[in-house]
């Protein structure tokens, strides 16, 4: 089976937030002083997402990440990774983390079919880092290491570009993942929510960034496994790969084949509009696997043609951190 949109669009990936917190405050995703976090008891439990995973599997989804927040927040996650990389139909069980939590848990994710993860990493600069995140570096790179040392791999990096912040780290991020065999994705800013909007002073069109580092490496076109939306490229007489992810100057609308589902079970179709379906009310009401799969159908045709982060950033109020990342 297939799950296929109004325009044609064949849906695959899923990302699935399994918290809204997270022990990092990233200027740009979460403000200071926050604390409307949903309450553990509205999140869906562990049988509710492999029920509503197990749908989207039937449906012909084929790769789920799990995200948060920062995931390793939520209790006991390798049991369920585990269960969810046994479904039939699930080829590809990913992580996204901000790793500092990794060192302690990267042997049992790789154990329970964690097959890569992706590490939010904006700067190998402890002070900078300290600025950006009001965390400590040391976590991260002691979670990075233990998970290379326990073969997850690939390992990518992704580093958010923001003029004046940390453009001037990108040649030592690069250096950093070259050294380590990790991958380097470059992430441009999203005005999504008001941190967003704030954030909007400090884009950078990734082009700009290629462009500069053509100036000292030979960058030749790649293509790399994955769900995402990332144009790779690989530094000349290395492994090195290096993703660009431009959702404004550039974007993938025409074939995103994602949708995200938030801790509290609701459906987002698009980071860049409110169309939004809430399954969790209807698990809790008894909901039959058929009816689920046709709610699912349904939801599916409120993905828009295009997100509208150009024309109407004022649009999207919620945090990244309640979407999932």
């Amino acid at each position: 089976m297939s799950l296929i949109d109004q325009y044609n669009r064949k849906i695959k990936y899923l990302r699935l937030s399994v918290t809204d917190r997270c022990d990092l405050r990233c200027f740009y995703c979460m403000p200071n002083g926050f604390d409307d976090y949903d309450e553990p008891k509205d999140w869906l439990s562990f049988d509710e997402i492999e029920r509503i995973v197990t749908s989207f599997t039937r449906l012909g989804v084929s790769s789920v990440r799990l995200t948060g927040g920062e995931p390793l927040v939520r209790k006991n996650l390798p049991e369920l990774a585990k269960r969810l990389a046994a479904l039939p139909g699930l080829d590809d069980l990913s992580l996204s983390t901000n790793a500092t939590r990794l060192a302690r848990h990267a042997e049992e994710l790789r154990d329970a079919g964690i097959s890569r993860i992706n590490v939010s990493l904006d700067t190998v600069d402890p002070v900078k880092f300290k600025k950006i995140t009001q965390g400590k570096l040391e976590k991260i790179i002691d979670g990075l290491l233990t998970a290379k040392a326990v073969g997850l791999d690939p390992i990518k990096i992704n580093m958010v570009v923001m003029k004046g912040v940390n453009d001037d780290d990108v040649e030592d991020m690069l250096k950093f993942c070259l050294e380590n065999n990790f991958t380097l994705r470059f992430i441009e800013t999203m005005p999504m929510g008001d941190t967003g909007r704030d954030a909007v002073d400090y884009y950078i069109d990734l082009h700009e960034i290629e462009a500069r580092l053509e100036k000292s490496y030979e960058l030749l076109p790649a293509v790399m496994a994955g769900a995402g939306p990332a144009r790779y490229v690989q530094v000349a007489g290395t492994n090195l790969k290096i993703g660009f992810i431009t959702p404004i100057s550039q974007h993938f609308c025409d074939t995103c084949n994602r949708v995200r589902l938030s801790a509290t079970g609701t459906l987002y179709m698009c980071l860049g509009d409110e169309h939004k379906y809430e399954l969790r009310p209807l698990l809790r009401q008894g909901i039959s696997d058929n009816d689920l799969d046709q709610v699912i159908r349904d939801a599916i045709n409120l993905k828009p043609l295009k997100h509208e982060f150009n024309e109407k950033p004022e649009k999207v109020i919620r945090f990244m951190s309640k979407t999932g990342g």
